[in-house]
């Protein structure tokens, strides 16, 4: 293999972006892209060189002549083929017609004859080829019902049936394509339906060409069609790949963005969670100050309650004590002056007694409040 293309030959494709194209241009049922052939210039010079030898569809020049050749003689017995085909339609559309005809109307004898010749002519014609073998079949074949073509020959009308149907199928026949080509006319433009016999005429010696025309345009826009499929099929995967990258790049930076902010939302998470703590510290001693202040008011409660029988005790001893030294006065009364000793002495005790209810009272006050 060569080191690279012609020189002239890379001259006249042109260089750097327009070589590419061209590149391009001359293989567009393949998949590259100019970025393709961008990256890969050895394979680009490849692909210059290997335009030089065949078309755009990997043919080479030789392949494609004789292709071309082989092309053109399948159209010759394609033509021939059809020929033969619409005639034999035709003539079987007429028979049809006839037919139809005569269960509708009165059809003419001459043409109820004509119509029985040429069926009777087409199906023996059609026997005798399905019994005469062609040359690439084995020629000691058994016939179909020990038959021969001689003899079912022999089923043909007479000869002078034959010479008058003969005579008159050009005309018949002219007749029955005239009246299809017509009933194609009003399809193609149903607003010609309505025209005169000879404004019709004149639009049908037309008519093919119009369709020929029409079918260019078909062609024409079928070719421009899959000329938009290659190139939205380009597009799609420039697309597909520019998204790929995009894809990449949104990803890339998704992951720097997350990567710097992660500090800050740790830091806030650390914080929310100190908070909540401290929070839930709090609630905690508030709990156990509660928890403290209830067994310190029930302590309170119980040393009131013992102070309180004490002293209520020690009243009802005071108050026995005070029947006592009463009845002790009264006895002591009778005694006259040396009563004022006992006086004395009871004074004192009313004192102490007085002193000991002030303070049973100022202890009952306190406890209310």
């Amino acid at each position: 293999m060569s080191a690279g293309p012609d020189p002239i030959y890379m001259t006249s494709l042109g260089n750097g972006d327009s070589l590419h194209q061209q590149v391009l241009a001359s293989f567009p049922l393949s998949d590259m892209t100019e970025e393709d052939l961008i990256r890969n210039p050895q394979l680009c010079k490849l692909l210059a060189t290997l335009a030089q030898h065949v078309d755009q569809t990997g043919l080479t020049v030789s392949l494609k002549s004789e292709l071309d050749k082989a092309e053109q003689k399948l159209q010759t017995q394609r033509r021939h083929w059809l020929h033969s085909e619409s005639l034999y339609r035709g003539l079987q559309e007429m028979i049809q017609d006839c037919c139809v005809r005569k269960h509708h109307t009165t059809v003419p004898p001459d043409q109820t004859m004509f119509c029985e010749t040429v069926d009777k002519c087409l199906l023996v014609a059609q026997c005798v080829r399905m019994l005469d073998p062609s040359s690439s079949t084995n020629q000691d074949q058994p016939s179909v019902l020990g038959l021969n073509p001689q003899q079912v020959l022999e089923l043909m009308p007479s000869e002078k049936t034959v010479q008058r149907m003969k005579q008159s199928l050009p005309r018949e026949l002219e007749k029955h394509l005239k009246k299809k080509c017509l009933n194609l006319l009003s399809y193609y433009q149903p607003e010609w339906e309505n025209e005169s016999e000879g404004l019709k005429n004149s639009k049908l010696s037309h008519l093919s060409v119009l369709l020929d025309k029409e079918k260019k345009r078909a062609e024409s826009l079928k070719e421009t069609c899959r000329e938009n499929t290659v190139l939205l099929q380009r597009q799609t995967q420039l697309y597909l790949s520019e998204l790929i990258k995009c894809v990449q790049l949104l990803q890339s930076l998704i992951l720097d963005h997350r990567l710097k902010t992660q500090t800050d939302l740790d830091g806030k998470k650390l914080e929310y969670f100190e908070g909540k703590c401290e929070l839930v510290l709090q609630k905690i001693k508030a709990e156990m100050v509660e928890i403290q202040l209830d067994t310190y008011t029930a302590d309170a409660i119980s040393a009131h309650r013992k102070i309180r029988g004490k002293l209520e005790s020690e009243l009802k001893a005071c108050q026995v004590e005070k029947q006592s030294v009463e009845l002790k006065l009264a006895s002591f009364e009778i005694l006259g002056k040396d009563f004022e000793a006992l006086a004395q002495e009871y004074c004192k005790l009313r004192q102490e007694i007085e002193m000991k209810n002030w303070a049973v009272q100022e202890f009952m006050q306190y406890s209310n409040k």
